[in-house]
């Protein structure tokens, strides 16, 4: 791990931030100062000293939080919008988004500072299903819904199949049940805008076995080690 991120991971400062505190040469690796920002840290093998005493990598925190609607998943932002990070605010670790969920949409996110956990779950490799709920206009007729299960094409190349279901819908308003392992940018809107239909809210109810069961919006909860191990047992399956 480079040095910066190490310090970062470890709740020294941000990356950036980090980078500063390395040129103003307040950081050593083994005894000496340390200049070169590409430097790696190996962990637990390598001593890292800021202003002469030790930093040690944080113990890996798994939050689940019930996001509303309103907030951006990012941990500051340029425009001033409020951000997740201001709804866990009690966790002391530096933590992150696991992925992205849209300004306008809520439900299930993940946040932590482990960052192989972070790959395993948002890489498409690892195939790990995020259901939601799709409120579109309009009444999606089964030719459409096809189109979502087999794979519409975007400008990005033809999605993944997904499970659909029809809950309910009229002419007015069709809510669906999606499920894909992909986590292109803002990919439910954009495959609902591909085969007619705009999306009019947009919530992620489930990740894997991971529901908001118990959770109001805001809310956010530990994951248990069981949960996070059935997670990471999950992604390495072989999956076709």
């Amino acid at each position: 791990m480079r040095i910066a991120k190490y310090l970062a991971h470890a709740g020294i400062a941000s990356r950036r931030q980090a980078e500063a505190l390395i040129a103003q040469g307040r950081v050593k690796l083994n005894g000496s100062v340390v200049t070169d920002m590409a430097i790696s840290v190996e962990s637990p093998v390598d001593l890292v000293e800021f202003d002469d005493k030790p930093v040690l990598p944080e113990k890996p925190v798994y939050i689940m939080l019930y996001k509303p609607a309103g907030y951006i998943c990012t941990v500051d932002d340029p425009q001033g919008r409020a951000t997740v990070l201001e709804l866990v605010r009690a966790v002391k670790e530096r933590i992150y988004p696991v992925g992205r969920l849209d300004y306008d949409t809520e439900g299930l996110l993940l946040l932590t500072n482990d960052g192989q956990f972070t790959n395993r779950i948002i890489h498409p490799r690892y195939k790990i299903d995020k259901k939601y709920l799709v409120w579109v206009q309009g009444l999606l007729n089964s030719h459409e819904l096809n189109l979502l299960r087999n794979g519409v094409q975007l400008e990005d190349g033809i999605t993944a199949p997904a499970a659909v279901n029809l809950l309910k819908g009229d002419k007015r308003t069709s809510v669906i049940e999606l499920i894909i392992h992909e986590g292109r940018k803002r990919q439910v809107k954009r495959m609902c805008n591909a085969v007619g239909h705009r999306v009019v809210r947009l919530q992620r109810t489930a990740l894997e076995f991971l529901t908001l069961d118990g959770l109001q919006p805001g809310d956010f909860r530990y994951l248990q080690q069981d949960e996070v191990n059935r997670l990471q047992a999950i992604a390495m399956q072989e999956k076709y």
